[in-house]
């Protein structure tokens, strides 16, 4: 199911789901929902929640079936390679789905790992998956730390959001720093129904930049 709600911060929406619907803030999923329209004072922030209300079938009756020995091979990878970097860490499964493992990261140098940006972890997942690869070619990881992939990804929208605004009254185009495939989709398919702007990719590296442009 999905409700809205509006506060003056991102947080103080989503206590109010909390309180009004009586779920844990681990039980759903938050998206940052674009202004209701123009305004010269500081406008609410709206958010769009996804939840189970129990009535609905549970997503883990769909979970794929567990591969033990491949998590077993993968979280030891995941272990032993932050280890030879310096730090400790225990690894653990965050979720399963179709082809797809989530892992989660948590350590006391959690800041390191994740490093500027998230590079780190990037990193870390990135040659995670080149060893699931020659495991399983299907099968991907995504691995995370505090939280940290879902916490830039509503980063990343505030932000386009936040700019979409100002390209669309301002009637100037603004070009955004550069980001990796999967944050550009994210602003694509998040500014797709944002009336009076729309978006294109430049460069030719892997890290292009997102110009937002004003429709006249």
């Amino acid at each position: 199911m999905t409700r809205e709600f509006e506060g003056r911060s991102e947080q103080e929406a989503i206590s109010k789901a909390v309180e009004e619907l009586q779920i844990e803030r681990e039980d759903f999923d938050v998206e940052i929902l674009p202004p209701k329209r123009k305004s010269l004072f500081k406008k609410n922030v709206r958010i769009r929640i996804y939840f189970n209300d129990g009535n609905e079938e549970n997503d883990d009756d769909d979970e794929a079936p567990i591969n033990s020995e491949l998590e077993e091979d993968v979280i030891q990878f995941v272990t032993t390679l932050i280890k030879k970097m310096g730090y400790n860490a225990t690894v653990s499964v965050n979720f399963r789905k179709e082809r797809k493992l989530g892992l989660n990261i948590e350590s006391d140098s959690s800041s390191i790992l994740i490093g500027r940006k998230g590079k780190n972890l990037d990193a870390i997942q990135l040659l995670t998956n080149v060893y699931v690869g020659r495991l399983d070619q299907d099968q991907k990881v995504i691995i995370d730390s505090e939280n940290y992939r879902l916490r830039h990804e509503e980063r990343i929208i505030r932000m386009a959001y936040k700019t979409a605004e100002q390209v669309k009254y301002s009637g100037k185009s603004k070009l955004l720093e550069p980001m990796n495939p999967f944050e550009r989709r994210l602003i694509h398919t998040a500014l797709n129904d944002f009336e009076g702007i729309e978006t294109k990719s430049e460069g030719d590296s892997l890290y292009k930049q997102i110009r937002i442009i004003p429709i006249k």
